[in-house]
Formats: structure tokens, sequence, C-alpha cells
């Protein structure tokens, strides 16, 4: 095992810059997720930790090593793709041995360490088995297994569930972090989904536009994010987001555009008046006499919850409720946001305001 730490790494393809500047340190051990939209750059960062893109500027270490100008097959790492990457005419124990064969590894050693890969991964049965005989999990299985094979320093996860269904997918996580829990090997993983991202990491990194918008553990990022790409970004359904005026002479509240008063907790010296964009995500209302007036215009029960959309001053919201509530489209209801959990962000800058 052994740390990632990434400093100041810059990729461009040729004159068109798509990585500025990214700082990244991943302790020995940790499960860290790159996330973030498609085209924010993280499967490309990814593929420069496993030396399959040269990098433009910066540096990149495994352990104590730099590894800027070695090949792929002297880092020391493992990597999972989207699409399986099994070779087609090789039964899953080839395919798992394959990196071993290559090494020109002992017989017996190639042959235990695929034997407890398999017992890891729940494989021992499909062994004899071609690609075309498995599921799209148990592919995904045998691409972990042949990771574990090489006993890696660093494994490497390029979106590897995205191909599953959305049970399968949930499945697949479980198994992927208890694999992380038994083996301990450090570990980065790309995705675009959030929710992947919040249950599966130690620290996520959020990325946008070839830039680390924020880093932290998945509640820290839930509960504080630092502007409003990643307060939008993290979290499903997303945060609410207001734009209006903060009204700090007598009671502390905001003014939406469309009129709708809120409350507000606290807000930063001498911000009577300053226009900010007020934050709340979906489960942080309730039903209440002093809210403010909204209309809802679309229902969704889920089971677990209900969710609707409604039109609050001039913004369209969704609020989510455990309660089963009759909800009807056109119905008037007061909603009031729990003020100790309301997010302020700068309206120009998007930044996180502070008290």
């Amino acid at each position: 095992m052994a740390s990632v730490v990434i400093r100041d790494v810059r990729k461009a393809f040729g004159l068109a810059p798509v990585i500025h500047g990214v700082t990244i340190t991943i302790d020995d051990g940790q499960f860290v997720v790159l996330v973030g939209p498609s085209g924010c750059g993280k499967s490309t960062l990814l593929r420069m930790i496993a030396g399959l893109e040269n990098i433009t500027a910066g540096e990149i270490r495994i352990g104590d090593r730099v590894v800027n100008n070695l090949p792929p097959k002297e880092r020391d790492v493992a990597m999972v793709f989207q699409n399986y990457a099994l070779y087609p005419h090789m039964t899953v124990v080839a395919n798992m041995a394959f990196s071993m064969k290559l090494r020109g590894a002992p017989k017996d050693e190639t042959a235990k360490r695929v034997k407890r890969a398999a017992e890891i991964l729940g494989l021992t049965q499909l062994l004899e088995r071609f690609p075309r005989q498995l599921s799209g999990g148990q592919r995904q299985r045998v691409a972990m297994g042949r990771a574990i094979v090489r006993d890696p320093q660093v494994f490497l996860f390029d979106e590897p569930l995205s191909n599953l269904d959305a049970k399968l997918r949930v499945q697949m996580r479980t198994e992927i972090k208890e694999l992380h829990q038994r083996l301990k090997t450090t570990t980065v993983y790309v995705t675009h989904d959030q929710i992947e991202a919040m249950t599966m990491a130690d620290k996520i990194v959020v990325m946008h536009d070839g830039r680390v918008e924020q880093v932290g553990a998945p509640l820290e990022l839930y509960d504080r994010p630092l502007n409003l790409f990643v307060a939008g970004f993290i979290g499903s359904p997303a945060m609410n987001f207001l734009h209006g005026t903060i009204r700090a002479n007598g009671k502390l509240e905001f003014e939406g555009r469309g009129g709708a008063r809120l409350p507000l907790a606290t807000a930063p010296p001498g911000s009577d008046g300053r226009e900010a964009v007020y934050g709340v995500r979906p489960e942080h209302f309730t039903i209440a006499d002093d809210g403010a007036e909204a209309v809802i215009q679309v229902v969704e029960p889920t089971g677990s919850e209900i969710q609707i959309v409604a039109k609050l001053g001039d913004a369209e919201i969704i609020a989510a409720f455990r309660e089963r509530h009759p909800f009807k489209p056109g119905d008037k209801i007061r909603l009031k946001p729990d003020p100790r959990l309301v997010h302020l962000f700068d309206a120009a800058s998007g930044q996180r305001l502070t008290a």
C-alpha cells in the first residue's frame, strides 16, 4: 500500500488546458472518490495516475517515488475499467491470472493469488467459464479479481458500475466497500454519481471544469458546501436555491425575489440589503403556519417519502416529507425551512457566506 500525492498537476491537449493545477493528497489505505459531471477531468486525472496519460506539468508521487515518467507497468497500480476489459477467449481463471503470467510469476504463486481473489469475490464456482457466460455483475467481479491478483499499491476504478442496472449497482457498491475494508489498499475511484461518492468514500474530491472545488468527508461536503456548485451537486434531490436579499434591520430573514420571506439563524455582519442565494435541502422543509406560501405543482411519492415540486415566490423548489400528506397539484401549503440548516451564498461569487 502507498499514499498518492498529486501536486499542481496540469494537463493540456494541444493548446486546450483540461486540468488546471490540481493538488490532492490521498493517504495510505484511504478510499478517495473523484466526483463531478462529465467533462470535469476526473477520468483524465485517474489516467494520469495510472500512466495512461502524460502530464503537462506538476508531480504525481506514489509512495516515495515520483512516477511522472514511469510507464504504467512500473507504477504498481491496478485499474478497473468501465467496460470490464476482459479477454473474451479466456476463461475467468485465465483472465485473472494474465497479469501474473506476463510478469513471469511462478505458477503456484499465481494459482494461490487467483484462488484467494476468487474466494473474496465469490467467483470460485465460475473460474472455468468464459466472459460471455457471465452476468454484468460477475464480469465486474472478474475485473476486480484481476486487479486483486496483482496485489498493487493502489487500486484505480474508472466508473466501474455505470454499465450495471440500479439494483446491481447498489449491491456492487457494497461489495467494493467491503473489499476495501478487507484489503485496506489505497483506492482512487472515479464516478459522476454523487450517491456512489457519498456512500463509498472516506474522502470526496469534487471536480468541475478541471479544478478541485472542495475536498472533504462525505457529510462535511453535504453539511457545509463551500460554494454553489458543490451545494447543488452533492445531494439528491439537489439543494434548492432562491435568489434574493438578506434583511437584517430588526428581524433577521431572507426576502426572495418573488416576495417570499424565509427565516435565517445567522448572517455575516453588515449584511442588510446584501444580494445572496438562499440554499435549503428538500428534507429541511416543514409545514408550518408561519411558513411562506407555496403552490404544489407535482406530487411524486417514492414509497419512503413524498416529494413535491412547488412554486415558492418566483422559484420552483422541491420539498421531501416522510409523512403521508394527501397532497394534490394546485394545493396551497406553507413551507418553513429549518433556519439552523440553511445555507447562504454570495450572489456574485457563489462562495459560502459565514457569520
